[in-house]
């Protein structure tokens, strides 16, 4: 018998609804609600490493995944010279396992419509556009007002709800989240023939200029730079001044510059982080995905990590008999460890660039990806 037979989960991004989807499966009831009024959420692209595609087939999802994404096996490494000069091609590491690709990139919202597809296939009780007022909990249970009026009671919450989370601070978890020292330039548009993998070039006016192809016909391109304020950008202002950057680089960026049109498919955010201490849990809320752990995506880790929450988290849940001190010791060894050890990676790459220093980056890359190949 489950640990629980009701759980409230918060937050319908990775971590959300991929804790639902299991939880649904073993027969437990089910409640996802998400602040947004539609769970596909806005954003460019999304790259999932191997641990990350290896927990979407446990989520039942690969096909539409791998019929929705574009896979690759390979990272490029370009200068930012006239020609966009290939400086390396680096295999990465299939740590999903041999079956599946290394990387694949996909367009966000439609990883957030397969997943809330499979949690209503599954049962899940899907409720968008609003979200806890207020938690109450006893040694029994957790009480919760929702934003509409309504109440309902529950064996365990699960805050899954983002950076800024909402349910952290309704249990009284203090957490800083501090800026890394980049901002991120994203845009999504046409992919062209040309762009058949990620390529990074380092160099030039800025950190890092990228893409990644996230489908037949799509990418998401990006450029880092030191973080500054850009909040008095209209957005035509925006689109101009990532096209600006971009003139630097060559190469496939020429023809994606060209083809970046629409200033409201480009944003603007800086990179941010923090780690929180174990416990995750007060009680019976815990706390998973972002709101317990976020990292500069300079290893592109940051939605594996998410789902390796829930996978671990709900393993437990439908696994053990009772919501008790010993499943969230078993739960805590399993992801506070891996969880910073990913973190600290991410963010030490980030300093690297940032001080001007070459860290040995194969070396670092080399032990996260044997970390991560171990299932969760």
């Amino acid at each position: 018998m489950p640990a629980v037979s009701t759980v409230l989960v918060v937050g319908a991004g990775l971590a959300g609804a991929a804790t639902a989807i299991r939880l649904a499966e073993a027969g437990i009831a089910v409640d996802l609600v998400e602040i947004k009024p539609d769970t596909a959420a806005l954003g460019s692209g999304i790259t999932l490493q191997g641990n990350a595609l290896r927990e979407l087939r446990n989520l039942g999802v690969w096909e539409q995944v791998q019929a929705a994404g574009y896979a690759f096996d390979v990272t490029g490494i370009r200068a930012p010279d006239p020609a966009g000069s290939i400086v390396a091609e680096i295999p990465d590491a299939r740590t999903g396992g041999p079956d599946l690709p290394a990387a694949m990139g996909m367009p966000r919202p439609e990883l957030a419509r397969i997943l809330t597809e499979r949690a209503a296939e599954v049962g899940v009780e899907v409720r968008c556009g609003t979200t806890h007022t207020a938690l109450t909990q006893d040694d029994t249970g957790v009480d919760v007002t929702f934003a509409d009026g309504s109440t309902g009671r529950y064996d365990l919450v699960v805050g899954a709800d983002g950076l800024r989370s909402w349910t952290r601070r309704a249990i009284g978890v203090e957490l800083e989240t501090r800026p890394v020292g980049m901002g991120i330039w994203r845009a999504f548009g046409p992919r062209p023939a040309s762009v058949t993998r990620t390529d990074l070039y380092y160099g030039g006016p800025s950190f890092i200029a990228g893409y990644c192809p996230t489908s037949e016909d799509s990418l998401y391109a990006y450029i880092v730079e030191p973080a500054q304020d850009r909040s008095t950008l209209t957005p035509e202002e925006q689109l101009a001044t990532m096209k600006e950057l971009a003139a630097a680089y060559h190469g496939p960026w020429d023809e994606i510059r060209e083809q970046l049109t629409d200033p409201s498919r480009v944003n603007y955010t800086w990179f941010e982080t923090h780690v929180l201490p174990a416990p995750w849990n007060r009680g019976r809320v815990v706390l998973i995905g972002d709101a317990a752990h976020t990292c500069p995506p300079t290893i592109a880790q940051g939605g594996a990590m998410a789902l390796e929450d829930a996978y671990a988290l709900t393993d437990l849940l439908r696994t053990r008999d009772a919501l008790d001190q010993d499943l969230w010791d078993a739960f805590h060894a399993r992801r506070f460890d891996r969880a910073k050890t990913v973190v600290d990676a991410s963010n030490q790459l980030a300093q690297w660039q940032l001080d001007h220093v070459q860290g040995d980056i194969p070396s670092l890359m080399r032990s996260i990806a044997q970390l991560v190949a171990q299932p969760a």
